[in-house]
């Protein structure tokens, strides 16, 4: 069983079902989780070998009605989602440099539904009043991964492997498969790649795409079955499409994934829509 179906199935007994009746708002909570999921992923730094370090700390900012709604349960929603990154970073086989916090956050440019996530390493010794981060765009979901100096990484403890001055070209693939977004982009005129859905072509001219019910989403999905950021597909050596924490998953050539690799004809199922990835050389 996956990481956030785990996350899942502990929120629906928690606190006699009240869970259940609070996010009846546009924000779910598997979506958070999924958000931390890839902040955790596009954040990773390889120290060594053996070690790769993540963030630790994470601020979920939500629109103003959204907050409300969820601000009295922020301190059980928190552990749940601090626990959900631990079991995330033990399957990754990622580290931290101290304890793990999710703190929720009132951000007024966000509209309702909409919510932003930031991170930063955090060791155990600093101080855990949050620097004020650069603004960022509001999207559903997670923001521009953040980068040192923007909500701030703090200076390495004593003995700890000297952190890179500047963050790697390409971030690491989560273990398992799958590819860094925007890794081995081929130029353009080399590649030509784009979607059918229902009979309409969707070029895919940018390092990701993603494909969801939000009129936010590059492409979207009317169909209930489809959350607002479902998935997107990433352009690699191989292309790749991921899952972003959706209700109800994606199928890729007939396995249900959370990740899986695209070759040209590979038929992704979301909802009860069916998309075919097309690429051709030319």
């Amino acid at each position: 069983m996956g990481v956030l179906k785990r996350f899942e199935q502990r929120l629906e007994g928690l606190v006699n079902g009240t869970f259940a009746k609070v996010f009846k708002s546009e924000v779910q909570p598997v979506e958070i989780a999924g958000a931390l999921q890839r902040e955790c992923d596009n954040n990773a730094t390889i120290w060594n070998r053996d070690r790769t370090v993540v963030p630790n700390d994470f601020i979920v900012e939500l629109s103003a009605p959204d907050y409300e709604r969820l601000s009295p349960y922020s301190g059980q929603l928190g552990d749940e989602l601090a626990g959900m990154v631990r079991d995330y970073a033990k399957q990754q086989r990622y580290t931290f440099m101290g304890g793990i916090k999710v703190h929720l956050q009132k951000a007024d440019d966000l509209d309702t539904g909409l919510y932003r996530v930031r991170s930063r390493t955090l060791a155990s010794s600093e101080s855990q009043s949050p620097e004020q981060p650069a603004a960022g765009r509001a999207g559903a979901g997670v923001a521009p991964q953040q980068r040192p100096g923007g909500y701030g990484y703090p200076a390495q403890p004593a003995g700890a492997p000297p952190m890179p001055s500047a963050p790697p070209a390409a971030r690491p693939a989560p273990r398992g498969g799958g590819a860094a977004a925007g890794a081995g982009v081929q130029p353009q005129g080399q590649t030509r790649r784009w979607i059918e859905i229902n009979g309409t072509r969707h070029q895919i001219s940018r390092p990701t795409l993603v494909l969801g019910r939000s009129t936010d989403a590059d492409v979207r999905i009317d169909d209930p079955g489809v959350s607002r950021r479902h998935c997107e597909i990433r352009v690699g050596t191989p292309p790749t499409i991921q899952d972003l924490g959706s209700t109800n998953g994606i199928v890729v050539d007939g396995q249900h994934t959370t990740r899986a690799t695209l070759r040209d004809g590979s038929r992704i199922v979301v909802g009860s829509t069916t998309i075919v990835y097309r690429q051709a050389e030319g």
